[in-house]
């Protein structure tokens, strides 16, 4: 019972300290529209209150389990963003070429055309599914890794939009968005009831899943770490390198992580069928 209660304290003192961040995050962007003229960051109060609309059309229309709610939300924020990132991608491509896409001086100090919109959009999601998490306790553990996975990207994105850098970076990560389509459609099929690892359907999604984890997130974000090691010495001294370092070497441990719980589900899921299997 003791071990119980003190598990309870330590994830309120763990949810305290993430609200607390999230409401220094939001009155720093108000400060910013307010005080500094920064009208383009509206894009990022336009995110929250989008997915925060969703979320109630889903709630009163759908279902009312926060869970399901948040995860529904979830899947719409990573097929809005995956489209918005391959749109950007696929119009610089027609416009431009690929032809020096990944050079340093584009990546850091230009935005591509909608590029700072989709960020800003894509913030305001992770702020607004801070708060979601936060309000039904959607979280567990005395260090949440989920809301220390948000408050890292509320960070780097936050800043980056400040300064006005890295914006085409950051846009490049996102393309793990893919990746995230396929977990959220796994877990609302299951929340569903649709379990038979031998169905078609489910043999398909898994393929999926792990071949945009392998190319969309985990290729793609070591890509990124190592074009940022090989570039150190082309950026200027500041916050910004040591900012995105850092940022990246977060995002690749909760990738490593995400790994191992996706091929522990995944085993668990293809036991399950043989057993219910063998029992038939």
């Amino acid at each position: 019972m003791a071990r119980t209660r003190g598990r309870e304290g330590g994830e309120n003192r763990a949810g305290a300290f993430f609200l607390a961040t999230l409401i220094l995050w939001l009155l720093s962007v108000l400060f910013e529209i307010a005080f500094n003229g920064r009208t383009e960051l509206l894009s990022v109060l336009a995110g929250c209150c989008f997915y925060q609309a969703a979320n109630w059309v889903v709630r009163s229309r759908v279902s009312r389990d926060p869970l399901f709610v948040n995860t529904a939300v979830s899947l719409l924020h990573a097929t809005v963003t995956s489209s918005s990132v391959v749109f950007i991608l696929l119009n610089l491509w027609l416009k431009d070429g690929y032809k020096d896409i990944f050079e340093h001086s584009r990546l850091v100090g230009a935005t591509w055309p909608w590029a700072y919109r989709a960020l800003c959009f894509s913030c305001g999601y992770f702020a607004y599914d801070q708060w979601d998490m936060l309000q039904y306790r959607l979280y567990s553990g005395w260090i949440p890794s989920i809301l220390v996975h948000h408050l890292i990207l509320l960070i780097c994105f936050t800043l980056a939009l400040y300064r006005n850098v890295t914006i085409n970076y950051l846009i490049l990560t996102l393309i793990c968005e893919i990746h995230s389509i396929f977990l959220h459609m796994r877990k609302v099929r299951r929340m569903a009831g649709i379990r038979d690892a031998k169905s078609v359907v489910v043999k398909i999604e898994w393929v999926l899943n792990w071949v945009s984890f392998f190319v969309a997130r985990l290729a793609a974000h070591v890509f990124i770490t190592a074009k940022l090691i090989i570039d150190a010495s082309k950026f200027e001294k500041g916050i910004e390198l040591p900012l995105a370092l850092f940022g990246m070497a977060g995002m690749n441990m909760l990738n490593i992580g995400l790994g191992i719980d996706l091929f522990g589900a995944f085993k668990r899921e293809m036991w399950t069928s043989k057993s219910n299997h063998r029992r038939d």
